[in-house]
Order: C-alpha cells, then structure tokens, then sequence
C-alpha cells in the first residue's frame, strides 16, 4: 500500500538504481576521488548551467547545517520563515554545527519570506548584545508546497545582498520546483541571486544523498573539511554520486518530479470537489494541505492511510512521490468521499 506522509517513503527509481548497481564493479578510488563523482558533479554544472562547486552528503539536515555553518559565524544569525525545516525539523543542528549562530523565525503568508520581513529583522536591532543577521535561508518549493517565482526570488536576494546578508536555499523538494514552474534551475537559482542551493536527492529518488552547491565558489573554502569532521564525507562516495548521475542523465529526476506534482493536482481537484473540505494551500509542487473534520481524518487512518497532521500551518499534508500511482490517489479519494457521506 502506498502511502501520503512523506515523498521519503518511496523507494530507489529505476535510473538512480541501475547506476548504483553499474557502480559496483571492481576497486575505485574513495572520499570522492573516482569518475562516478566527477561526472555527477559535471553534469550538475551542465543542468545549473555554471562552474560551481558541488560536494554530495548523506541527507538534508547535514547539507543545510554545513551549508549555513559556512555561511556565519557563531554571533551571527540566519533569518529563516517560522515553518522552515531549519527551525522547526533539524533539532538544532544549524545552530549546532555553526557553533552558536542563532536561527531568527519570521511568519510569511504561503509559507514564503518577503522582502519587507527580512528589512525588519536586520533593522531591527545593530548592537553588539544582538546576534547580527547574516544569512536568509529559503525554502524551494516551500514546507507548504508553494514554490517562489523567479521575481520574488530576486526581489528576496537583492534586500539580502543589499543588506550585507548571504541567501542560502534547502531545496529538498527544488526538483518539484523546477518542475511545477517550468522555469531553469539556473533561473531558480544563482540567476536569482542564490548563493548556496542544498538540492535534494532522496526525495526525487535516490536511495541516500543530497548535493550542495555553492553558485558563489569563495563560500566553499575549506567546506571539504566540513564535511570530514561532521562525518559527512563517504569512503565509497560512489555510492553516493552514481544515482545522481542516473537520474541527471535523460532528465529523469524532471519527470519523476513532474508525476510526483500531477498526483498532487490529481489528489487537489478530487478534494475541492468534496463538499466541506478546503485547501489551504496552492497546490504548486507535490504536497497538498487540506483542512479535515476529526470524523473523517480518523476514518482515513482506521482504513490504514498515513499522513502527517503536524507539518506546516495545521491540517492534513498529503505527499506524493516519484511512485504515486493514479489508482493510489483514487483509492484515497474514494474513501474520502465516502467518509464524507457517512458524516
């Protein structure tokens, strides 16, 4: 049975498995000095369209630590929306691996900063007993699914740059991003101003592994040892680059990415299409938030559907991945409308 509460759930896609199977031949150099690694990393440079500088990690919470950990000092601050996966699902691991660098949580409507919040908190205070901000941290698309265009991106970064800050992006979903928008990953990125993208790996369908990639290559100095000490660098990086390099390759991480966002339109119109139940949310990347009575959410769950209540800002997140299959959104649809019948 194919569940809602999380993209993760999925398994390995065809592409990122047949090249971690096509890895595991012979001896190869390790810590990333062999050829799977290489062409992974130049084929990341291909797709953003510029020479940047790519290092692979084993998940998203170590990728946004080290990432920010560059960024700031230890009084520094990084201005973040109150709903980021920073803040609210990393139990203090940016603040942990940048030695202190406090996080300042905002509110944003669909989940979004905005320029005027970030003037804010920097204008807020400039003396010395205050943690002086430094870095905006963004989320693409955000924990509520919505996803910033390429204008408010660069509204975003020229207050930042303005303002002296560095613009840091968790894109643990950026693939359905790019995907839900149409727009160049080079266009979502370092044309708009981002100086740092974590580009999520797991969710679009690697088995582990998610690629940091620094536009603005000076931020990278000495990130290599980052990752050595916080246990972030494999032995047999292999591993970790090859499924990159599958899915790269024939743009299969845009088309996973683009079913992965029609099973959440699917799931989004047969929702609106059932009396009493509203979206909060625009439906822009693969998640979708709906507002369920009591009744009919533990209906779902006692007919054995799981799905997380406690993301993002209330109701019920439903989560589609690489795999969501047509009928599984139907099966889930159906029950709903006959929960919804019996209230």
């Amino acid at each position: 049975m194919q569940h809602f509460a999380s993209d993760n759930y999925a398994g390995i896609c065809p592409e990122a498995l047949a090249a971690l199977l096509a890895a595991n031949d012979g001896h190869v150099r390790a810590y990333g000095d062999d050829e799977w690694t290489r062409r992974a990393a130049d084929r990341l440079r291909e797709v953003f369209e510029t020479d940047c500088d790519v290092y692979f990690v084993f998940n998203g919470t170590a990728a946004n630590s080290l990432a920010l950990a560059a960024l700031c000092q230890s009084y520094h601050s990084v201005i973040c929306h109150q709903l980021a996966h920073v803040e609210t699902d990393e139990c203090g691991a940016p603040q942990f691996f940048s030695n202190g660098a406090r996080l300042l949580a905002v509110a944003g409507e669909h989940g979004k900063l905005t320029p005027a919040a970030i003037t804010e908190v920097v204008t807020r205070r400039s003396d010395i007993h205050y943690p002086k901000p430094k870095v905006v941290t963004l989320t693409q698309a955000s924990e509520v699914g919505t996803v910033y265009r390429p204008d408010e991106l660069q509204a975003l970064t020229a207050t930042a740059h303005e303002l002296g800050l560095r613009v840091h992006m968790d894109g643990a979903r950026f693939a359905n991003a790019v995907a839900g928008s149409g727009v160049a990953p080079a266009d979502l990125t370092w044309r708009a101003g981002v100086d740092v993208l974590c580009f999520g790996g797991t969710k679009m369908g690697l088995p582990v592994g998610e690629a940091v990639v620094f536009f603005d290559r000076r931020l990278a100095d000495d990130f290599a040892y980052r990752c050595k000490q916080a246990g972030q660098l494999a032995s047999k990086m292999r591993f970790l680059s090859a499924p990159w390099l599958g899915i790269l390759e024939g743009d299969a991480w845009l088309r996973h990415s683009a079913h992965a966002n029609a099973m959440a339109q699917r799931l989004a119109k047969g929702l609106a299409a059932v009396a009493g139940l509203q979206l909060l949310f625009p439906v822009e990347a693969n998640g979708v938030f709906v507002q369920l009575p009591s009744s009919l959410e533990q209906g779902l769950r006692a007919r054995g559907w799981l799905f997380y209540t406690f993301i993002g800002a209330g109701g019920a997140r439903f989560m589609c991945g690489w795999d969501t299959a047509p009928a599984t959104v139907d099966r889930l649809l159906a029950d709903i409308r006959q929960l919804a019948d019996e209230r």
